[in-house]
């Protein structure tokens, strides 16, 4: 339950901008229409033939109708069709341009003939399973789109063994190379009784998240999605399906548990280890505001020292809000403790604002509430309550919604969007002065969130082990949270054209107040997943020292690149 409030908390949505084109590395060799060596019409009869007629060219649905904008607002119409991507664009770097042809993958066997196509004929390639990748990685023009969106069966295991393995027996779930998390979700813990860690957004991908490391609410908790994949099937760039593990291909597994999505072939298939369901599981809130900019300061002081001895710890996620208008939000995740539990972690704060009602409002907006652990995901509660919104359209199931917090990206052109970790050592009470000057700093020039359950610090000793055998950065096992700053406009699906100068102004914003953060965490890397599009010494930034190993796997399972993504591993090839 991500319900992230990066628009929410930054500078009202208005406008948008974009620049024609995708920005990607393009390998010397892509073939393009009307140039020579690209495929007849014969030779895509033939792909056709070899995945059974589910060929086609992509032609982007008509957007001018009456229902439009609410079919625009709806991630899941979005994810249905192949021309379109959760968000619309970025500015000075792509613009959402659907494919050329898309084979709509039904099975391994499908996707295989795909990849062997285009590597025969020097075709660009591009995956796509839900498309909530926000560097773009899941389109390009003129290129053959992988599809792998249908692929999306959700399978629940009492006992699984990885193949080849001699690994004790453990509850599992297998999902679809183009399965979202919110029917993940619905089998393991609604039907199952049991958990899995996952992603936040109910439509993000099972196969994208995990590939990039993956953190959800539960995080803190759990660890990341990567640190419990057991098993995944891939087809690789040599057209061969494989079924890796750490007995099979364990070079190429681990790669897959952080090392970037699009990269290392197409995944169809990933099964990751379940966990006992918490007893609870809710949400705790609070929204004050300050009346002056030093009472501000001095609420966030008190915050981060709350933070420090009351909320670091593996029950709470989610997320704090700051920004210019010198409110507080707190929208955060709790499990396994009782309502009481829940808001005494918070509560002095709260108390705070009410000992000084002169320079504070909102003390009274402390909430929280504790719900069995198999109802956060079920929509007979969520939607009742108002927390979620369903898939209204006409044979749409009547299980799918997405959460209220997070309809503001759906199609959203984004302005600027960057991510810094920050490091557990800020929380030291001798270090909260710097941290303190640095977020009150940084609200002056942008609304940004910190998102505690992307910071693995104060996790349990076992998911930090699990977690600390991926790829991903190790300054994330270091970190109490991730700060996020981003902005967007409008999307473009409905042909609204760019307000390129507004959209600059902001980005600037966004970047200056990133900058103010810096001064506390100078050398922290960022999330893949949620980073800057023009992200400085990305390699150290997503991978820190396990680079040189990734590159190693990319040259062994993909030595021509044909899975090349921006910023991905050996992109800079």
């Amino acid at each position: 339950m991500e319900r992230r409030q990066l628009l929410r908390t930054g500078v009202a949505m208005m406008g948008a901008s974009a620049l024609g084109g995708r920005a990607v590395a393009n390998a010397a060799g892509y073939v393009r229409p009307g140039l020579p060596g690209w495929p007849t019409a014969k030779d895509w009869a033939g792909l056709s033939d070899a995945v059974d007629g589910r060929l086609s060219p992509v032609t982007t649905p008509d957007l001018s109708g009456p229902d439009a904008a609410r079919l625009l607002s709806n991630p899941f119409y979005i994810a249905d069709q192949p021309a379109l991507t959760e968000s619309s664009g970025w500015l000075g770097a792509w613009r959402s341009s659907p494919s050329a042809y898309v084979v709509d993958a039904r099975s391994p066997a499908d996707v295989a003939a795909a990849i062997r196509f285009a590597a025969r004929r020097k075709v660009r390639l591009v995956v796509k399973g839900r498309g909530h990748s926000y560097l773009g990685c899941s389109n390009a023009p003129d290129s053959l789109l992988v599809w792998t969106r249908h692929m999306d069966g959700v399978t629940v295991h009492d006992a699984f063994t990885p193949q080849g393995s001699s690994a004790p027996p453990v509850p599992a779930v297998s999902c679809g190379g183009g399965a979202m998390w919110l029917h993940a979700y619905q089998a393991v813990s609604v039907e199952g009784g049991r958990y899995v860690q996952g992603g936040g957004c109910t439509t993000v991908g099972v196969a994208g998240l995990v590939q990039g490391g993956g953190f959800g609410s539960l995080s803190k908790g759990f660890g990341t999605a990567g640190a419990h994949l057991l098993e995944a099937e891939i087809v690789t760039a040599d057209g061969r399906v494989r079924v890796v593990n750490h007995v099979q291909d364990p070079d190429l597994f681990w790669a897959l548990k952080g090392g970037g999505g699009g990269t290392w072939g197409v995944v169809t298939r990933m099964t990751l280890a379940t966990h006992e369901l918490p007893s609870t599981i809710g949400p705790l809130r609070m929204t004050i505001r300050a009346k002056s900019d030093d009472a501000y300061r001095r609420l966030i002081a008190r915050f981060i020292a709350q933070y420090a001895t009351g909320l670091f710890t593996p029950h709470f996620g989610e997320q704090a809000s700051f920004g210019p208008n010198n409110v507080l939000s707190v929208d955060m995740v709790f499990q396994g403790l009782t309502q009481s539990e829940a808001k005494a972690a918070l509560q002095p704060v709260a108390d705070f604002a009410a000992a000084n009602p002169a320079d504070y409002e909102g003390a009274g907006s402390l909430s929280a509430a504790a719900l069995p652990g198999r109802s956060l995901w079920d929509p007979n509660v969520v939607v009742r309550f108002g927390a979620a919104i369903p898939d209204k359209r006409p044979g749409a199931s009547p299980g799918d919604y997405w959460w209220r917090g997070d309809g503001g990206q759906v199609g959203v052109f984004w302005y600027a969007f960057t991510s810094a970790w920050l490091p557990k050592t800020l929380l030291k009470p001798q270090n909260q002065a710097t941290l303190v000057d640095a977020l009150f700093a940084a609200s002056r020039h942008h609304g940004f969130s910190i998102h505690f359950n992307k910071g693995l610090a104060g996790a349990p000793p076992e998911a930090l082990a699990a977690s600390r055998d991926t790829p991903i950065n190790p300054d994330a096992l270091d970190a109490f949270g991730l700060a996020i700053v981003a902005d967007g406009g409008q999307t473009l699906f409905t042909g609204h054209e760019p307000n390129l100068a507004l959209g600059r102004v902001l980005a600037k914003s966004v970047q200056a107040a990133m900058k103010a953060l810096r001064a506390a965490a100078p050398d922290t890397g960022a999330y893949v997943n949620e980073c800057d599009y023009f992200q400085s010494e990305w390699r150290r930034a997503f991978w820190g020292p396990h680079y040189a190993r990734l590159a190693e796997v990319k040259r062994r399972y993909d030595p021509t690149g044909l899975f090349t993504t921006h910023h991905s591993v050996g992109g800079e090839d």
